[in-house]
Formats: structure tokens, sequence, C-alpha cells
């Protein structure tokens, strides 16, 4: 398969100023909190960086792989799902099926890459359940495919590591704790409302979380790794938290 290269301009402002409120508002609390002065930039960060990483532990303490996101009738399936990234709808990539390898690597025993109409070839379960945007909107939807655990146990992933990461297609790459992989409502939906995944939604797959905030629900994903690394996330390196779920 030819890589697909796509390069992105710099975030837009809106994006970046989202960001920056978010922390300017924690700079404030931690200002409150600890009579730090905020022009030490340095200790500012250290603070935030401290704070996200305890953040980050009580929400993996938190969680629950038996505790289900609500699900919901078809009739609150709303019409229409929204487009959500970084760059218009019309740059989306465009990941031919007959080229498309998903390619495997870390702690994986079978590596071989897998083509579209293997991944469509698993048992397939659906689910409606809410998207929640860390931008203050939601969308109840209907998603469908395989459970993502099956697909690591077929796979041969070593489900005692930490986590499992992505590469994408646009330059996007996250990560997931294995708990949350291993969740049975995590799933590489190839199917959005009963029809095959539109492009610009993520063909071939996306992987639906819906115990996770939507940045973190990667989409036209071409590479998978397991790792007992920490890894990190294209929004957790601009000041997101990296767990962002129940």
């Amino acid at each position: 398969m030819t890589r697909l290269k796509i390069e992105r301009q710099p975030l837009v402002t809106s994006i970046e100023r989202r960001v920056f409120l978010g922390r300017t508002l924690s700079v404030g609390a931690l200002a409150l909190l600890s009579g730090c002065d905020i022009s030490d930039q340095d200790e500012v960060q250290s603070l935030l960086k401290f704070m996200s990483r305890w953040n980050d532990r009580a929400q993996a303490f938190l969680f629950n792989r038996q505790r289900l996101a609500p699900t919901y009738p078809e009739s609150a399936v709303l019409p229409g799902a929204r487009y959500n990234a970084y760059f218009p709808a019309e740059e989306a990539p465009k990941l031919d099926a007959a080229d498309y390898r998903l390619e495997l690597s870390g702690l994986i025993g079978d590596k071989r890459p897998w083509t579209v109409d293997q991944i469509h070839a698993l048992a397939q379960e659906s689910q409606i359940t809410r998207h929640v945007c860390v931008e203050g909107w939601s969308y109840i939807g209907k998603w469908s495919g395989p459970r993502f655990s099956e697909f690591l146990q077929r796979i041969g992933a070593d489900l005692t590591a930490k986590y499992v990461g992505f590469q994408c297609a646009d330059g996007y790459y996250g990560s997931i704790d294995m708990p949350t992989a291993l969740h049975p409502q995590t799933i590489m939906a190839v199917k959005l409302a009963d029809e095959i995944l539109p492009q610009q939604f993520g063909f071939p797959f996306k992987v639906r979380i819906p115990t996770k905030l939507g940045f973190k629900n990667p989409k036209w994903v071409t590479t998978i790794w397991v790792t007992n690394r920490e890894p990190s996330g294209f929004w957790e390196d601009r000041g997101y938290n990296w767990f962002s779920g129940l």
C-alpha cells in the first residue's frame, strides 16, 4: 500500500484558543490553591502536569470495565451525524478499500496487516450511544462493528500490557489504556446508521469508545500498536487530559 502522506497547516486559531483558555483557567485555580507566582511558567507547567497525571490516575482507578455507557432506543438517533475534525470535510483522508492495510506493531503475536474485507468479516454488533465532544456538544448515533477486544485477541495482543496506540491517515495519533480497549462497548466501527462508514467519518473504521470523550475515538486508523511505554496523543500534547473518560 502506498502510504498516505497528508501535511497539515498549524492548528487554526480557534482551536489554539480553546487550549489556551483551558490552561489559563487551570493556572488561575492553581494560583489560588498554591499561592504560586503565575509569572513563573516553569512552576506553573510543573503543577499543571502533576495535576493532570493525578487526574489520570484517579480516573483509571475509578474506571470499571463492566460499567456500560448509557444506550438509547432507535428513536433517539439524530439524523445527520456531525462532522468534526481540525480540517474541512473535503480534506478528510480518502482511503481506498482495495489498497488499505491496517499495520500492527508492538506487543502483538501476529503482526500481519489486515485488509478491509478481513475486518468486515469479523462478528459485528451495534450500539446506540452518545458521542460527547470536549467542545460541549453531543450526538446520539448508531455505530456497528467488531468488538475491539475480540480483534486484540485474534491478533495475539498482550492483554496484560498497559496501552494501545493508534496512528491515523490524517496525521492524528492517540492512545488508550488496556482496560478501555477491552471494554465491551469499545468497537471498530465500520458502519454508521447501518451504512458503511462514510469517508468523512473515518472509513474504513473508527475506534468507537463511548466511555471516552470524542477526541479519544480515532478515525482513519492505519496503525495499531500495543505497548507498556506511556504513550502520548495529538490533543494531549496540546494540553488535554490523557484519560478523558468515565
